[in-house]
C-alpha cells in the first residue's frame, strides 16, 4: 500500500455503453475502494440546491437528506444503507451539499469496509465542472471504446429510444467534453484508457490506473464477475459483466450495424477516431439527410449545454455556501481544481 493512502473519490464516466460497469466491478473488487450501483443522487442533489436553503442549519441538512432517501428516482433503496442513520449523520456533518451528498457514498464503503469511495455514471461526463466543485480532490477516469460498438450497443438498449444519429453523437459528446476536462484538470484528476486495453490486457491496464489513483493493484480486480451482485439483477442489458472478462465483444460491431450506421460513424466522428486507433472500415459515406440529421443533433446537444451552463451560473450567484465536501483529507488540505472552476 502507498506511505499515504489516498481517500480522493473517484468518478467513472463516458459515453454509455463503453464498459463502465465492467470497471465498476473491476474497481470495486479492489481491497480498499468502494463503488455503487448508479444512482441519481448527486447531479439531482447538486441542481436542487438552493431549494434546501443555508446548509449551516441542521434542520435544512436533514431536509435534504430526506429528500434523497424518500424519492425512488434517486435509487438510494439499492446502496444498503439505513435511511434514518445516514439522515442523522448528514444532519451531523458539515454544512455543505458536496458533504451531504459524501455521506452517502462514505456510509456505502464502510458497509463493505472500505476506506474510499468512488461512483459510476456515464453521464457524469457532463457535469465534471459540479463534480469538481463539490469534490475539488476528485479523480475522473474517462473510459473511450470503439464508437462502432458503442452505437450498436446504444440501439439494443430497452433504455435508448433515440436515433443513430443520437446514438453517434453521444460518443462524440464524450470525447468533446473529456478532452475539455484534460485541458482544465490538474494531471493527477483526470486519465482516458480504452475498453478494449482494458479487456485485452487486464493486468497491465489495471496496474496503470492504480498508479494513477495511488493504489497498488489487487489480484481480485482479475475477477469482477465475483462482485456482480453490486449490478441490481433487473438491469439485465449487464449480464456479461457476470461472466470472465472477455475481448469478444470488441469489434463486434460488424455485424451488428448497417453499412450506412457504421458509415456515418466514420464520417462524423473520423479525427477522433483515429486520436484514439480506432481504423475506418471503408463503410459507405453518409447521404446529405444523414448528415443534416446529425448536425441538428448536434446542435440541440449545444443548446442544451449552453443551457444548463447559464442555468448553473445563475445558480451560483444565489448559493448561501460553499458547496465542496468537507470530508476527505484532500478538501482539509486545500487541494482543488482550480482551473475547471474558473473555466465555466
Amino acid at each position: 500500500m502507498p506511505e499515504h493512502a489516498s481517500d480522493r473519490p473517484i468518478f467513472i464516466v463516458g459515453c454509455p455503453r463503453s464498459g463502465t460497469t465492467l470497471l465498476q466491478l473491476m474497481l470495486h473488487a479492489h481491497p480498499r475502494i468502494a463503488i455503487p450501483p448508479e444512482t441519481r443522487i448527486l447531479v439531482h442533489a447538486y441542481n436542487r440546491r438552493l431549494r434546501f436553503g443555508d446548509l449551516s442549519q441542521r434542520r435544512n441538512r436533514e431536509a435534504l437528506a430526506e429528500w434523497i432517501v424518500s424519492r425512488p428516482r434517486r435509487q438510494f433503496g439499492d446502496l444498503g444503507i439505513d435511511a434514518a442513520t445516514f439522515v442523522e449523520r448528514a444532519g451531523d456533518g458539515p454544512g455543505t451539499i458536496g458533504s451531504v451528498v459524501a455521506t452517502v457514498y462514505r456510509m456505502y464503503a464502510e458497509r463493505h469496509g472500505k476506506p474510499r469511495w468512488g461512483d459510476k455514471r456515464p453521464p457524469y461526463i457532463r457535469h465534471i465542472d459540479a463534480i469538481a466543485r463539490m469534490f475539488p480532490d476528485a479523480q475522473f477516469i474517462h473510459l473511450i471504446r470503439d464508437p462502432r460498438d458503442c452505437v450498436a450497443s446504444l440501439k439494443e438498449m430497452p433504455w435508448f429510444r433515440g436515433t443513430t444519429a443520437e446514438a453517434v453523437h453521444r460518443w462524440a459528446e464524450a470525447i468533446d467534453l473529456g478532452r475539455r476536462a484534460a485541458r482544465r484538470l490538474p494531471a493527477d484528476a483526470y486519465i482516458e484508457i480504452r475498453y478494449e486495453d482494458l479487456t485485452a490486457d487486464p493486468r497491465g491496464t489495471l496496474t496503470e490506473l492504480c498508479a494513477f489513483l495511488g493504489e497498488e493493484f489487487d489480484e481480485a480486480m482479475l475477477e469482477p464477475s465475483q462482485v456482480a451482485d453490486v449490478v441490481p439483477g433487473h438491469k439485465h442489458w449487464h449480464r456479461n459483466v457476470r461472466r470472465e472478462v472477455m475481448t469478444g465483444r470488441a469489434g463486434s460491431w460488424t455485424r451488428r450495424l448497417e453499412p450506412w450506421e457504421a458509415g456515418l460513424c466514420e464520417a462524423v466522428l473520423g479525427e477522433r477516431m483515429a486520436a484514439y486507433g480506432y481504423a475506418p472500415s471503408g463503410a459507405p459515406r453518409p447521404n446529405r439527410a444523414l448528415r443534416r440529421e446529425y448536425r441538428k443533433v448536434a446542435g440541440r446537444a449545444r443548446r442544451r449545454l449552453r443551457y444548463d451552463a447559464i442555468r448553473d451560473r445563475l445558480i451560483r450567484l444565489r448559493e448561501p455556501n460553499p458547496v465542496a465536501s468537507l470530508l476527505t483529507t484532500g478538501s482539509t488540505t486545500g487541494q482543488r481544481a482550480p482551473e475547471l472552476i474558473r473555466g465555466n
